[in-house]
C-alpha cells in the first residue's frame, strides 16, 4: 500500500465536491460512504484502488492493490486535480458572490465545494452521450452496466472504461446493456477515433469555448448539449452553464422563483449577471437539489422513495 497526504487548496470540503461528481447515490464508481471517496484507476496498465479521506485542511490519500506502478503517486494527484478539483481557488467567486444576496446565500450553505472534472474528456463524452434524453439515475444505472461490464476490474470494483476497452465492440453488445442503437454507435465509434488518433482530445485543452464546441459537435451524437456538458465537467470550463439541461434550467428557475420556464436563449440571459460563474452556479444549484432531496446526508448506495420516481420518469434532457 502508498500513502501520502495532500493539502488542497482551501476552502475544501470533500463531502460535497464528492456528490457533486457522482450525482446520484447509485452511481457504482465515484464511491463515498460518508466518510472516505473511492475509486478503481488503472495506472500503467494496472488496477489499483484509492481512497480519499479528510482529516482537517488534509488529505490522506492510500493507493492499495496488487502491485502499486512506479507512477502511482504522480498518477494519482493528477486524477484527483481533475476528480475533485484540488488545485482550484474560488476566491474570485467567493468574492462576487458576496456582492448579491442570492448567491450569496447559496454560497455559503456550500461553502467548501470544489467544481469536480470527470477522469478524462473520453469519461465526460461516455456520460453525456449516455444520459441522452433520459433520467440522470436512469443514465446511470446505464453507465453502472457499462463499467461493471467493460472496466477494469480490481477486487469487485470496476474502473471506468478507457477508450480501448470499447473500440473493439459491436454495437449490439451495448444495445443488450440496455443502450440505442445510435447511442452504441456514438460510443463505439468515439473510442475508435481517439484511438487510432483521428480525434485528439487532447487539442481541446488548449482551444477556446466556441472552438471545443465546435470540434466536438463534429463528432456523431454530439450535439449542444453534451458539447457543453463536456466543457464544463470535462474540461473545466467553470463559465459554462449547459443551457440545454432541462434538469439544471427546472434548477435556475426554482433558485430564482420563476412562474415561466426558462429556454436555453432566456437562461443564458438571466445568467449573465452572474457572468463569468455560469458552471459554479450550475454545481451550487445541483447540491441544492441533492440536499432537497435528502443525499447529502443519506447512508451510501441507499435508494429512496426520490430515486424511484426520478427512475420511473420518461425520457427527458438532464
Amino acid at each position: 500500500m502508498l500513502s501520502f497526504r495532500l493539502t488542497p487548496t482551501p476552502p475544501f470540503r470533500l463531502d460535497l465536491t464528492a456528490w457533486v461528481l457522482r450525482r446520484r447515490p447509485n452511481n457504482g464508481w465515484d464511491l463515498w460512504d460518508g466518510e472516505t471517496y473511492r475509486r478503481v484507476l488503472v495506472i500503467e496498465g494496472v488496477a489499483v484502488e484509492m481512497s480519499v479521506a479528510q482529516l482537517r485542511d488534509k488529505l490522506v490519500v492510500e493507493i492499495s492493490g496488487p502491485r502499486i506502478p512506479s507512477r502511482a503517486k504522480e498518477q494519482a494527484i493528477a486524477a484527483l486535480r481533475r476528480l475533485l478539483g484540488i488545485d482550484v481557488g474560488l476566491s474570485a467567486f467567493y468574492r462576487f458572490a458576496r456582492s448579491d444576496r442570492r448567491l450569496a446565500q447559496l454560497a455559503e450553505r456550500f461553502h467548501g465545494f470544489k467544481p469536480p472534472r470527470f477522469l478524462s474528456v473520453f469519461e465526460s463524452l461516455v456520460n453525456g452521450i449516455t444520459c441522452q434524453q433520459l433520467s440522470l439515475t436512469v443514465g446511470i444505472i446505464l453507465l453502472n452496466r457499462l463499467v461493471e461490464h467493460y472496466g477494469r476490474t480490481l477486487s469487485g470494483g470496476h474502473a471506468f472504461p478507457e477508450p480501448n476497452d470499447l473500440s473493439s465492440l459491436d454495437p449490439e453488445e451495448l444495445v443488450l446493456l440496455g443502450y440505442s442503437h445510435n447511442k452504441a454507435r456514438s460510443l463505439i465509434e468515439l473510442a475508435q477515433a481517439i484511438g487510432d488518433t483521428r480525434f485528439h482530445l487532447a487539442s481541446l485543452e488548449d482551444a477556446n469555448n466556441n472552438e471545443a464546441l465546435a470540434s466536438l459537435q463534429q463528432l456523431r451524437g454530439i450535439g449542444r448539449w453534451t458539447a457543453e456538458y463536456v466543457l464544463l465537467r470535462g474540461l473545466g470550463r467553470t463559465n459554462v452553464f449547459p443551457g440545454d439541461d432541462v434538469g439544471a434550467r427546472n434548477n435556475l428557475e426554482k433558485w430564482l422563483g420563476l412562474r415561466k420556464p426558462l429556454t436555453y436563449d432566456s437562461a443564458q440571459r438571466v445568467l449573465k449577471r452572474w457572468a463569468p460563474f455560469g458552471g459554479l452556479i450550475y454545481f451550487h444549484l445541483l447540491l441544492d437539489q441533492q440536499e432537497g432531496l435528502g443525499y447529502l446526508n443519506q447512508p451510501p448506495e441507499q435508494k429512496g422513495p426520490a430515486d424511484r420516481k426520478l427512475a420511473a420518469r420518461g425520457p427527458r434532457i438532464l
